[in-house]
């Protein structure tokens, strides 16, 4: 998926079930699915066709937090070994890690919700989160407020430029 013309083919073929399954991997943080081309690609098929934002946006929050409950539960149930595993594999990956354990240690339950709207950390807060046994109700909360919001703006960004094109 390198470019967004790929992927809002991808989208077109596919329809919302490619959506929610992109979007539920990318909220589990592999490599090679960035929000940046996703969600706007996403916004674009939106304003071309026959989906409706609304529904786009909510099929991708729900993705998004079944990725993030997938992390979270990793982190809960297995916790440090993993968060070691990544930190040392991922060497890019540390910064946003050490902001991620940063916000929760200053801002508690509001730094899910902050740390979702940073990149990289606003996935890996969900393996964060998890490792420090954030209560699930708190972390499904804020987690949909920031989740929202990031995949909000990304999706009109694509649904703007999918109304210019059009």
């Amino acid at each position: 998926m390198e470019n967004m013309e790929t992927v809002v083919q991808y989208m077109q073929d596919y329809g919302i079930i490619f959506l929610f399954i992109i979007v539920y991997l990318e909220y589990l943080n592999l490599p090679g699915l960035p929000a940046g081309i996703i969600m706007p690609a996403a916004g674009f098929l939106v304003a071309t066709s026959n989906i409706n934002f609304i529904y786009a946006l909510v099929i991708s929050v729900i993705a998004g937090m079944l990725g993030s409950y997938s992390l979270y539960a990793l982190g809960y149930y297995i916790g440090s070994p993993v968060v070691d595993k990544v930190y040392n594999k991922f060497k890019k990956s540390r910064p946003a890690i050490d902001k991620s354990f940063g916000y929760l240690d200053k801002y508690g339950n509001k730094g899910v919700f902050i740390s979702r709207l940073i990149p990289v950390a606003r996935t890996l807060i969900s393996l964060v989160a998890g490792t420090g046994k954030m209560k699930v109700w708190s972390f499904t909360i804020y987690s949909i407020g920031g989740i929202a919001i990031w995949n909000c703006g990304f999706i009109l960004a694509g649904y703007i430029m999918g109304i210019v094109v059009r």
